[in-house]
């Protein structure tokens, strides 16, 4: 198969689909890959290492798009991308669809077969493509709520871990999945006084097994949500529901009657996001300010420590690439439920179920459309 790895062109997104490793783990195989000039230049992937393990160096994507049989990606594609896909071309890379009618259309119109890394399952449940740049979020996350509490960047002055004599702060992780287990680590190791919710009461009792009193789990509702948030400095949405929208957990009222200075991080933006004022930013401008409250809701936050994001997330993709390039789509969905699990846009209809009801699209089953 004919593999196209084109580079991002999403704002300050420098991280690259396969890195030089992942190429000769096709090329090794009989595959033939094509990568865009520069695709890794920015994290320190040279033309020379993709050359070294046999991929072709090619100008521009446009010529990428027109030989691949498969584009493997990192961000979902931008419209000038979408306009090149073809029918019968695979398209696989993150696509987060639910909040994004414009994409889930340009794709639908398309007639490629669009595989999604963060609805592909694993065999002992979760989203093992998702789990590693959830790993970063999470982390990132409690960096760039300390950054911007710092008075310069519009916070209310606040060290997140106090001094002696003087009270930490409060941070409330919303959410104890990845996201919301990385950035409690994080949380915990500045000193600051972390509050934990969710609604798996089990999930909550694996945290204080490990944690202990240096942490508050408490199940989440709207009441313990609304609490919480009035009392934080810090909050950090981190709540995941599968392939959908995320669901607004923290209403624009609430935001309204937070503390002056306060800031939240919403790392579900990719999803929609799980604050009712939240919209999508950028890594140039990565904050607004509503009610007093600063919003960080980069929606590419891996994309700044992309070397280490790259890595990562070739670690989780690389298996399942070498897969549909082997079998072909096809005979590598029928023959892996989980991959099959990613199908999100096949041929002009919609195959996942969330996306479909959430966009108003016809739903139809994956395994209807591999003959």
């Amino acid at each position: 198969m004919i593999v196209g790895v084109p580079k991002e062109i999403k704002n300050h997104e420098y991280r690259v689909g396969m890195t030089p490793s992942s190429v000769r783990e096709l090329t090794s195989r009989g595959h033939q890959v094509l990568v865009q000039k520069n695709a890794g230049t920015e994290i320190g992937l040279t033309d020379e290492q993709y050359q070294a393990v046999g991929a072709e160096l090619v100008e521009t994507a446009k010529e990428i798009f027109e030989r691949a049989e498969m584009i493997v990606k990192v961000k979902e594609p931008q419209p000038v991308e979408c306009a090149m896909l073809r029918p019968g071309q695979i398209l696989y890379t993150y696509l987060h669809l639910a909040p994004d009618p414009e994409q889930t259309a340009a794709l639908v119109k398309s007639g490629a077969i669009c595989i999604a890394y963060e609805t592909i399952t694993g065999a002992n449940g979760g989203l093992p493509l998702l789990a590693p740049m959830s790993e970063v979020a999470g982390r990132m996350s409690i960096q760039a709520g300390a950054a911007h509490l710092e008075k310069s960047k519009g916070g209310m002055g606040l060290l997140l871990g106090g001094v002696p004599g003087v009270a930490p702060a409060h941070i409330v992780i919303i959410g104890a999945g990845v996201v919301g287990t990385n950035a409690m680590q994080m949380a915990v190791g500045t000193g600051a006084r972390v509050t934990v919710l969710d609604k798996s009461v089990d999930r909550l009792r694996q945290l204080d097994l490990v944690y202990g009193n240096r942490i508050s789990t408490v199940y989440s509702n709207a009441q313990a949500i609304e609490e919480a948030v009035l009392s934080a400095d810090l909050v950090i949405g981190g709540v995941l529901v599968p392939g959908a929208a995320a669901p607004k957990l923290v209403s624009r009222d609430l935001i309204s009657r937070m503390k002056k200075g306060a800031v939240v991080v919403d790392v579900a933006i990719d999803q929609g996001g799980c604050f009712e004022t939240s919209h999508a930013t950028t890594h140039a401008e990565p904050t607004y300010v509503v009610d007093g409250v600063i919003h960080y809701c980069v929606a590419n936050m891996p994309g700044a420590v992309a070397r280490t994001s790259t890595f990562a997330l070739n670690n989780a993709t690389v298996g399942h690439a070498v897969a549909l390039a082997s079998k072909g789509w096809q005979q590598a969905l029928r023959d892996d439920v989980h991959l099959r699990n990613g199908l999100n846009v096949c041929e002009g209809k919609v195959t996942y179920e969330a996306v479909a009801r959430d966009l108003g699209y016809e739903y139809v089953a994956a395994e209807s459309v591999l003959n």
